[in-house]
């Protein structure tokens, strides 16, 4: 029988490269490749510096680049679906999949944002990209703060959706007490039809119905690596002792679902007021924790107005 799911991924497929993107995989070191999709003439440069081309490119306009990172429960593409076409006539889109999502691997044992943030800088320096706007959800917001901490010469600007700086015991605790879940891999990692409805149901504003067959064909599409995975949960817990707030350089937008369940609205008002001056935050009504599928057009409006006002073309 098809799997419904994967019989989609061409469709998905087709709109990206219709919106200027390919697919691109990027070798970091012996142990680690990253798959990315990233615009077209910069696949096109890329495959002449490995031919040894000497010709000299002409001069284009070069596009202030993004980078969207996805959450846990989805790969790049699939998470930024409605975000990529609304972009790429601006700017330089990059949709990398982070370590154990989509076809990005490594033997090496390390599960830690810091790990991830670390590849995924490497990755873009071998892409050529020397300054973005990083653009984290869920997940990928823990990879994105940690990435402007780390490298404020390559991160100048954020802007995060549903996250938080870290995921503390406290924090974990309290999020998994309030949901009903027993820990985060029964939330993140559903393994039957029942617990992905109830990941579902805590993430999005709306009820959604679908037909059992196609949540049973998610999760055979979407949820492989699962033991890699459960490590990069347990390597997202850090004590409360040892959680700080960086003094980040950067300007952040903190762009919210009103209704998130997950890191609720009063979450994102603490960690604004903790960040400080360059930070401020803005909330989508009607919306949850999947913010930027619930409502893109405002979701991506709200994102272009930001992006004017911090990016410029080089």
């Amino acid at each position: 029988m098809v799997n419904l799911v994967a019989a989609q991924k061409p469709l998905l497929h087709g709109l990206m490269k219709m919106a200027g993107l390919v697919p691109h995989t990027v070798e970091i070191d012996e142990e680690t490749v990253m798959s990315f999709w990233v615009p077209r003439r910069k696949e096109d440069k890329i495959e002449k510096k490995k031919n040894n081309n000497n010709n000299k490119d002409h001069k284009t306009r070069k596009k202030p680049a993004v980078v969207l990172v996805h959450g846990f429960a989805a790969e790049g593409i699939v998470t930024w679906q409605f975000q990529v076409g609304s972009l790429t006539s601006k700017y330089d889109v990059y949709v990398p999949d982070l370590l154990f999502f989509g076809g990005s691997f490594t033997s090496n044992t390390d599960r830690s944002p810091t790990f991830q943030s670390e590849c995924l800088t490497k990755a873009l320096a071998k892409l050529d990209v020397e300054r973005c706007t990083v653009v984290g959800f869920s997940y990928g917001g823990m990879v994105a703060f940690k990435m402007a901490e780390m490298y404020p010469e390559l991160v100048t600007s954020l802007v995060i959706s549903g996250s938080v700086l870290a995921m503390t015991d406290s924090i974990s605790g309290t999020t998994l007490e309030r949901l009903g879940f027993a820990s985060s891999s029964e939330l993140l990692l559903p393994n039957s039809v029942k617990g992905l409805k109830a990941l579902l149901s805590v993430a999005a504003h709306k009820k959604l119905w679908f037909p059992d067959r196609l949540f049973r064909d998610y999760l055979e599409v979407m949820f492989n690596n699962r033991e890699e995975r459960a490590q990069l949960l347990e390597g997202l817990i850090v004590s409360n002792k040892d959680a700080s707030i960086p003094n980040f350089s950067q300007k952040i937008l903190l762009l919210w679902g009103e209704n998130d369940q997950i890191f609720n609205l009063n979450l994102a008002k603490n960690m604004e007021e903790q960040l400080g001056g360059n930070t401020t935050m803005q909330a989508i009504e009607k919306a949850g924790h999947l913010v930027h599928l619930e409502r893109p057009c405002v979701y991506n409006r709200r994102l272009k107005e930001y992006l004017a006002l911090f990016t410029q073309v080089e």
